[in-house]
């Protein structure tokens, strides 16, 4: 399906996005993987770039352990983007990745309707990954409510939202995506797909070699 196709059937489906990038790399010496670069091109800017097809209404960049280094590669390009970036910095990192999602959630706004949360250090992941996930969302049952990807049986990412879960996690203090997943299994519909792109991430020198991927 086309993004124009997409588009025209759903005029008012908005795409909000939550990515994360405040990890601290540890096992590559620190280094912050939304950095990494692919044909030349980063992680950050890649994903940004194929995002922008789908005309997102936000799109929402946790930062943290190395926020100036990331903020200051976004501003070198970020005059490409036809959408707006907001910037949130996670000042407490070191408390893992739910804390980088919490602070997201609760930055969202009300002009959205679906939020796809998104992991910066997938090189695979474009916007036929992410286009594929709105059309499972457009074609989930009523009581579904979060869309996610699922290869040979592994849990994927990113994972696709409905504006109504993402406010009921809200309302619980400290909840965030994973275990709410886990405890309203029925309103999670599995995409199931032979698209390895949706569990390839790159977390060590070995991931980034074997990937061709370059610092």
């Amino acid at each position: 399906m086309s993004t124009s196709r997409l588009t025209s059937e759903s005029p008012n489906l908005r795409l909000a996005i939550l990515l994360l990038a405040a990890g601290q790399g540890s096992r590559m010496g620190t280094f912050p993987k939304a950095l990494i670069k692919k044909s030349g091109q980063s992680l950050l800017k890649r994903f940004c770039l194929a995002a922008q097809t789908l005309n997102p209404v936000q799109l929402l960049l946790v930062t943290g352990f190395h926020a100036p280094a990331i903020e200051g590669h976004l501003q070198s390009f970020i005059n490409e983007l036809n959408y707006p970036v907001k910037v949130l910095h996670n000042s407490q990192p070191d408390k893992g990745q739910g804390s980088s999602i919490r602070l997201g959630l609760e930055s969202t706004t009300k002009n959205y309707d679906v939020l796809l949360v998104a992991l910066s250090d997938q090189p695979e992941i474009g916007s036929a990954e992410i286009q594929a996930l709105l059309e499972e969302y457009q074609n989930k049952d009523p009581d579904q409510e979060m869309i996610l990807p699922m290869v040979d049986g592994q849990r994927g990412n990113p994972v696709l939202f409905s504006k109504k879960s993402i406010e009921a996690m809200l309302e619980i203090p400290g909840m965030v995506c994973r275990p709410y997943m886990d405890t309203h299994t029925e309103k999670v519909k599995q995409f199931i797909t032979k698209n390895r792109a949706y569990l390839v991430d790159v977390d060590t020198e070995e991931d980034i070699q074997r990937q061709a991927l370059a610092k």
